[in-house]
């Protein structure tokens, strides 16, 4: 028996070790003393919080080594989880596009807060030192995907998923347009939509009445005068990514491969979010903010019904006999 989360751990483990040994290699091949990027990130961190990594001399380098090795692990094992969680989920990508992804994501982990902590600008970086970063992360992503096909779970072998079809896709890209405009509507149209029950393409009363106070939350927010535009900070993040899990939902609710569902409403979410900015910034002077924002509204409603109220499941009718 397979879960979720120990395979992943399983997985983040191997890419951990794969991702190792490629760095090792390229330090013995050319002779490079190892990052002391770790270290920094421990020294930035430390900063932050008003704390100090403690001891002197000797034995404080040795804490601050220890602690970005195990922060490095953490990520390793935290992406293999998540990857593992996306393939349970129904997204199983073709294994060359898994290894891929799964490489870009570790690559981001690692990346981002390096860049948002003030430690090193990756706009600056050399195409050796690219090469450096990217190439030791593809084999990560590599051993993440090979552990991850070989070792599926419980729930993918009693659920296998046909490809998706023109119909799926098609509703994907407008739910995905949906969630451009409104974040949350990427998981509430689909569980509002879906059948009462647990399960596949169903969703609890509960499930259904926090979903709708997170989407009355985020309409009532958006007509803020101080809201932040979608473009900045985690904004477009989210509304792609929440494109992508409506894709995979809408791709679950009909048993398909949500890879390419989840794709295509990444995409259109991110198209959605640019064409919903730039509504915004022409209505100005036009017409009154909240009256852009409420017809903004209505045809991110109007997508998300079309994308979302075809293709239902419903309980199968049992005639019973008196």
């Amino acid at each position: 028996m397979t879960g979720t989360f120990p395979r992943g751990l399983a997985a983040g483990a191997a890419g951990a070790t794969a991702l190792n040994v490629v760095t090792y290699l390229d330090m013995a091949l050319r002779g490079r003393p190892a990052s002391t990027v770790p270290e920094q990130v421990v020294d930035a961190l430390a900063e932050r919080t008003g704390r100090s990594v403690p001891g002197l001399g000797a034995v404080r380098e040795s804490r601050r080594t220890a602690l970005g090795a195990l922060a490095g692990l953490a990520n390793g094992l935290g992406v293999g989880v998540l990857a593992s969680t996306v393939r349970s989920f129904g997204v199983r990508f073709p294994a060359p596009v898994g290894a891929v992804l799964t490489g870009a994501v570790s690559t981001a982990a690692t990346d981002l807060p390096v860049a948002a902590l003030g430690i090193s600008d990756p706009r600056t970086w050399t195409a050796a030192d690219w090469a450096a970063d990217v190439v030791p992360h593809l084999a990560y992503g590599m051993a993440v995907q090979a552990v991850l096909e070989a070792a599926p779970t419980d729930r993918e072998r009693r659920t296998p998923r046909q490809p998706a079809d023109a119909g799926v896709v098609l509703r994907a890209a407008l739910l995905g347009l949906a969630t451009g405009s409104r974040s949350s509507l990427g998981f509430a149209g689909p569980i509002l939509t879906a059948p009462r029950g647990t399960g596949p393409g169903r969703a609890t009363r509960g499930a259904k009445l926090a979903t709708g106070a997170a989407l009355s939350a985020e309409f009532l927010a958006d007509k803020r005068r101080d809201a932040p535009s979608r473009l900045r900070g985690a904004g477009l993040p989210t509304r792609v990514l929440g494109g992508a899990e409506g894709g995979a939902r809408l791709a679950t609710r009909a048993g398909a491969n949500g890879a390419l569902p989840a794709t295509v409403g990444a995409a259109a979410a991110a198209a959605s979010s640019v064409a919903g900015a730039a509504w915004r910034r022409w209505a100005v002077g036009r017409m009154p903010a909240a009256t852009a924002a409420l017809i903004e509204d209505g045809a991110a409603l109007a997508l998300a019904a079309l994308a979302c109220l075809p293709g239902r499941s419903r309980p199968a009718l049992v005639v019973v006999p008196r």
